[in-house]
């Protein structure tokens, strides 16, 4: 992708896109341009705490409630996960109907005879690849 700015101290700032698709890309400098996005807040024992995405293993729904599962620790979020899906870098994906990995967190995968594919987080968290999701997961993390 080319980059283009122009520094014009009479013009009104404004960003414009020029690309053959919609992107995650795309939606991050959508994002950063509009800063319109919040931090991302989790709550513990009745304290909100600030979240870098980055450090989050994946964000999961466990009984109703969104929860944000870190290396040490878990928050709950007050988003909902298809919100927050759009909101997460382009390193997060939907690996099922309940959660949104960090792919940059995964260990390791186990593949089954069966076809199920199992992700180990490097916290030790697990969790499975839904079988609509696991041809896209594939291509994500380059084995196909």
């Amino acid at each position: 992708m080319k980059c283009e700015v122009i520094i014009h101290r009479d013009v009104e700032e404004k960003v414009v896109i020029y690309a053959k698709e919609d992107s995650r890309l795309v939606q991050e400098i959508r994002q950063l341009a509009t800063g319109d996005e919040g931090p991302l807040i989790g709550y513990k024992d009745k304290e909100a705490t600030v979240l870098d995405p980055a450090a989050l293993v994946c964000v999961s729904v466990i009984g109703h409630k969104v929860y944000a599962v870190g290396e040490t620790e878990t928050w709950q979020l007050k988003e909902r996960l298809y919100a927050l899906e759009e909101r997460l870098p382009s390193c997060f994906a939907k690996i099922n109907q309940s959660c949104i990995a960090n792919l940059k967190k995964i260990a390791r995968f186990d593949a089954s005879i069966s076809g199920t594919l199992r992700l180990h987080f490097q916290n030790g968290h697990t969790d499975y690849v839904s079988r609509r999701q696991i041809k896209y997961i594939k291509e994500r993390m380059g084995l196909l």
